[in-house]
């Protein structure tokens, strides 16, 4: 029986690959076509005049993008196939597809046989052949929904669906699911045959890597209306850890696109919490047919030029993450101004016409205040305040009572302000006076405690403005030096509330280039979009506004990330991501108030997410006892799966090192995917040196602090003293059960005296 099923499935195996193989011949003429439209666009720059050569950059840009997409070669180009019974109508997409839902009332016999009526393979892209027949269908397509949504109890026409598994241009297996088994079907006179244990099954079991598999050929049902869902207003999607949120994320982005592009031609921006999620997730897109009009970012890089590289203690994370920030930031913004005043000259001397105007240190001081009377950004008082310093020496010097005519009395005026303006004493002066001010010169103001107690009285506590002075201290008096995710958050609020400082002038246009098109004479490879170095014009200055904003991990933003984030999404449309019981932010209602207020009063869509596709369940069981323990009544998602391996203990002496060392080996030899290390954030550098040298499979161990460990999976985990990570912070179990959830196989729990284990190990947390 074994040889006869083994016979099947290499004959399924090699039709499919006879269909691979006139798909990518299919492939082949497209590449040629667009080589010759990229070729013909150059030759007809060759003209010269302006006109020509900005038609010809833009052909060239639409056949270079068309060319990569083409030339892409994905493990898996064509994944999926659907066999479907005859519709209720004859009508057709525009992918050649037809678009009937449900069978017509005659496709199934009487004695429950049917006909496989037609037959669709599903890939990352459309491919047409020379007729316009469709030869693959994009995953994104509407007609590409039944492969995703159809299930034995709504099958709609679907009888047998298909996974095809390839590398490169090689097929290598196929896994089947049918969701009509009580009938008899024939495709060509022959009978359906079903092969494979199952497409999610073997999905699930595959090893992991370094890297994010998209999950294009096994995406479930609720998860595709959560990917197809319309993206008006605001689509909040809630899922507990395995649900696949992340993938749904970062799928839904590509099937925006597909939808409508010229819509999301401002862009989509993916928010992600961490660096290590992005590498993690970054191949995703690109394996989708889609890259460059995306972009995924954790939020410590949401500020262009900056980038979070140390981490806050918990207790100066809440302190930098609440909302009062906002009133403080708003205090030290002026305040920083006006230490300006002490650097500077205390008197203002200009000489005009011969005479010498002064004004005194009383003066100044009152200007001073009239500048800061206004609400109106730092930077942008510059000219208000140079306009009133004006008006002071016009007043002192006495021009007002020399003109009686009003127009005579216009013209000194304006004839004085042009004079002094340009005297080297005035514009040093006011450049001392009135510097104009970067973000990152005010966060490091604050460093000092007695100005910082100053501006946060009636704001912050005494204890928590010494732990925010003295975490800023290891910024240098310019704002040089290492910043935490917390600290770009403030960053981004303090450009608002400073503006931006004056650019310089451009080099006005010669009009010669104007007449020759110089400016335009660029070569196709300067505009090659396939060039990994490549930014569309459009993208080369900091995008500050996206057309949708997609937050990954939503519950772990605090207040003032919140306010970062909604600032480029003001126009947007938006996806957000997360799960409260995984929450890492200590309160959670102050986050929803920021929240609240980034997304507006759109209207919002809820999904839920209630299928556990990581975890088996045995992890599962365990983690819920501390979902029980870290939001009381909440239900946990359902693991589909069994591995019959149940979670470890362990227990060290003083140290965990040799216990951790010795777990990990032996897990690598189990596992051949990845082993995570999960570890209390205050021991991340301990970990890194516990698991240095391990040999065969150390690049397969990835150590990592508790709150690095959202939105990743390994085949094997190992959690090191359960209440050390629970005792971090006040959202401490949450953080824990993020931790126990990482695994897809194998976990392993390590504990110490401080979890309080019994003779079998098993942490006090962790018991039933």
């Amino acid at each position: 029986m074994e040889a006869q099923d083994t016979g099947v499935r290499d004959r399924e195996i090699q039709r499919e690959q006879e269909y691979l193989d006139a798909v990518y011949r299919r492939l082949e003429e497209k590449i040629g076509e667009a080589e010759f439209l990229m070729d013909n666009a150059v030759r007809g720059g060759q003209v010269g005049t302006p006109g020509a050569l900005a038609e010809r950059d833009a052909q060239v840009f639409r056949a270079g993008v068309h060319l990569h997409r083409l030339n892409s070669e994905f493990e898996d180009f064509l994944f999926g196939r659907i066999d479907l019974l005859p519709g209720k109508d004859g009508k057709r997409g525009p992918d050649g597809a037809y678009t009937s839902v449900e069978p017509a009332e005659d496709a199934v016999r009487p004695d429950n046989t049917a006909d496989i009526a037609e037959t669709l393979r599903i890939g990352r892209l459309g491919v047409l052949d020379a007729d316009y027949t469709p030869l693959v269908i994009d995953w994104r397509a509407p007609a590409a929904a039944p492969f995703y949504r159809a299930t034995p109890v709504s099958p709609g026409r679907v009888v047998r669906r298909r996974v095809i598994r390839s590398k490169g241009r090689r097929v290598l297996g196929v896994e089947d699911d049918l969701l009509r088994p009580e009938l008899t079907a024939y495709l060509d006179g022959e009978q359906l045959v079903v092969t494979g244990d199952g497409a999610l099954m073997a999905a699930l079991g595959q090893a992991r890597t370094h890297t994010m598999r998209d999950i294009v050929a096994s995406i479930q049902a609720e998860q595709d209306v959560v990917i197809r869902a319309p993206a008006a207003s605001v689509t909040e999607v809630t899922g507990g850890p395995g649900t696949g949120k992340t993938a749904v994320a970062l799928h839904r982005a590509a099937y925006l696109l597909y939808q409508d592009r010229r819509r999301y031609a401002g862009g989509i921006l993916v928010v992600s919490p961490t660096p290590l999620l992005v590498s993690y997730t970054e191949g995703v897109l690109p394996s989708l047919g889609e890259e460059g009009q995306v972009a995924v970012r954790a939020v410590g890089a949401l500020v262009d030029g900056v980038e979070a590289t140390v981490h806050d203690r918990q207790e100066v994370a809440r302190v930098k993450g609440s909302s009062r920030m906002v009133k403080l930031l708003r205090k030290a913004a002026r305040g920083t101004q006006e230490l300006a005043a002490a650097n500077a000259p205390e008197r203002l001397r200009v000489v005009v016409s011969g005479a010498r105007v002064e004004l005194a240190a009383e003066e100044l001081a009152e200007i001073r205040q009239q500048v800061l009377s206004s609400q109106a950004p730092v930077n942008f008082l510059r000219p208000r305040a140079r306009k009133l310093l004006l008006d002071a020496l016009w007043a002192r010097g006495g021009g007002a009572r020399r003109h009686d005519d009003p127009e005579l009395a216009a013209e000194a005026r304006e004839a004085f302000d042009e004079d002094v303006s340009a005297e080297d004493s005035f514009t040093d002066f006011l450049t001392a006076w009135w510097p104009e001010l970067e973000p990152a010169r005010v966060l490091a103001a604050m460093a000092d405690e007695r100005r910082l107690s100053r501006w946060s009285r009636r704001i912050l506590q005494h204890r928590e403005a010494r732990l925010l002075a003295r975490s800023l201290a290891r910024l240098g008096p310019d704002g040089s030096g290492p910043v935490s995710v917390h600290d770009v958050a403030l960053l981004d609020e303090l450009r608002g509330l400073l503006g931006a400082p004056a650019k310089p002038r451009k080099r006005e246009a010669d009009p010669l280039d104007q007449l020759t098109g110089l400016a335009e004479l660029t070569t196709a490879a300067d505009r090659d979009p396939t060039r990994r170095d490549y930014r569309a014009p459009h993208e080369r200055a900091e995008r500050r506004e996206y057309a949708h904003v997609i937050v990954d991990e939503a519950q772990d933003l605090t207040p003032m990330q919140w306010r970062m984030v909604g600032r480029r999404g003001r126009q947007a449309t938006w996806t957000v991501v997360g799960d409260p019981a995984q929450s890492s932010w200590s309160d959670p209602d102050e986050a929803a108030e920021a929240r609240d207020e980034a997304l507006g009063t759109r209207p919002r869509r809820r999904f839920e997410l209630t299928v556990n596709y990581r975890n088996p369940s045995e992890v599962a069981e365990l983690a819920s006892r501390v979902l029980a323990l870290a939001m009381p009544g909440a239900v946990p998602p359902t693991a589909v799966r069994s591995t019959g391996l149940v979670p470890r203990f362990q227990v060290f002496g003083r140290s965990p090192r040799e216990a951790v060392r010795a777990e990990t080996r032996r897990l690598l030899a189990e596992v051949d995917g990845t082993v995570g290390v999960v570890v209390a954030m205050g021991r991340r550098e301990e970990a890194r040196e516990w698991l240095a040298d391990l040999g065969e499979g150390a690049d397969r161990v990835v150590p990592l602090g508790s709150l690095e460990a959202k939105g990743l999976e390994y085949d094997a985990t190992v959690v090191v003293s359960p209440a050390e990570i629970a005792d971090e912070s006040p959202a401490g179990l949450r953080v824990l059960y993020v931790a126990l959830t990482r695994a897809t196989q194998r976990l392993t729990v390590i504990s110490g005296d401080r979890d309080l284990p019994d003779e079998q190990g098993v942490p006090d947390l962790l018991r039933d």
